[in-house]
């Protein structure tokens, strides 16, 4: 395998493809891999793992430990934070129970987004406006920049204490397997693409997605926060109802235009024109696509909600992944709200 990519890429920025530019150019490109790929198999794999995977055991333990900091540090905001507040604006008791989880993450995803547009657009990487440039000059166990090393770790840890929070502090929702397919999903790349020094791309990936959880949980904590002391307050239903159309035009552009004619035509093309034996070129985009395949999953999921919302099946905005995939729709609003065990209250309504 080559240990090494180009010394320089082109000139200049390569323009960004069509979609039918890259069905065409990456479909041949994994076909050609393919044939070309005398020696596939388990055997290939072992020495590509102990070739190019560099990820030392301090540091998965600075990621262990990471994770544990989120865990510990969302229930003392919980407890000590979010709960007084929601007490203190008189949220109803569902919005109440809901509001902390969407308060963490929203403060989470704003942090790591504000980080990663300021590595893309207030540094001197080119990744954002010319993506195949995060193959240029790779190598295997290059070193990875402090500025990013960092985003690593916080974005690592942070998703490490996605999957137990998704099984044990959030509310099972809808999409939950999904969910924690997602941030699985989320976790192997990230800890993958460190391994083999692919945090280029990697950095440009978490910036594509981050913004929409953003303004996902901007919305959410609107739509908890219109109805709260009584009485209905404008400003968070005008704030929700726009939140809920940025998210969606959002969703779109990051997740279905620019993520896919970004991203995965540099990993699936740009890729072996820079490395022509990258290591693991089948396996890490195989896990972009699933993730590519997944955004387009909650985008129908977001466009059957919008739907419903323009025939009149729904006539207000509500958070639809916040019930249980057990609970049958109803057209009349629950008269009383059940406690749980747990303290929260499970909300009757589809």
């Amino acid at each position: 395998m080559s240990a090494a990519g180009t010394a320089a890429g082109p000139a200049g920025p390569e323009p960004m493809p069509s979609y039918a530019q890259l069905v065409q150019r990456g479909w041949g490109s994994a076909l050609a891999a393919a044939r070309g790929c005398a020696d596939c198999g388990w055997g290939l794999a072992r020495r590509g793992l102990a070739e190019h995977a560099h990820l030392a055991p301090p540091e998965l333990l600075l990621l262990a430990l990471g994770a544990l900091g989120w865990t510990a540090l969302r229930s003392a905001a919980t407890s000590r934070l979010f709960r007084p507040l929601a007490k203190r604006c008189r949220l109803q008791p569902r919005d109440a129970a809901k509001m902390p989880e969407s308060a963490w993450k929203f403060l989470f995803y704003l942090g790591a987004w504000s980080y990663s547009a300021y590595l893309l657009f207030g540094t001197d990487y080119p990744f954002f406006h010319d993506p195949p440039s995060v193959f240029y000059d790779w190598k295997t166990g290059m070193a990875v920049p402090r500025d990013i090393a960092v985003a690593y770790l916080l974005q690592g840890s942070f998703y490490g204490h996605s999957i137990y929070a998704t099984l044990y502090m959030d509310a099972w929702r809808k999409d939950s397997v999904v969910m924690l397919v997602h941030h699985v999903v989320t976790l192997v790349l990230i800890v993958s693409s460190y391994a083999f020094r692919y945090h280029k791309v990697g950095i440009l990936v978490l910036f594509l997605h981050d913004i929409s959880d953003v303004q996902l949980e901007f919305t959410k904590l609107n739509v908890y926060f219109k109805s709260r002391g009584g009485s209905h307050h404008r400003l968070h239903a005008l704030a929700a109802d726009l939140g809920c159309l940025s998210f969606s035009l959002s969703w779109f552009w990051f997740r279905l235009y620019w993520f896919p004619l970004k991203v995965l035509y540099a990993t699936s093309y740009c890729s072996l024109r820079s490395v022509p034996d990258i290591p693991f070129y089948f396996f890490f985009n195989a896990l972009l696509l699933l993730l590519t395949l997944m955004n387009l999953y909650w985008f129908l999921y977001i466009v059957a909600f919008a739907a419903k919302v323009l025939t009149g099946q729904v006539r207000e905005l509500k958070d639809v992944r916040e019930y249980d995939t057990a609970e049958a729709p109803s057209p009349q609003p629950h008269k009383a709200e059940k406690p749980l065990k747990n303290g929260l209250v499970k909300d009757k309504r589809f």
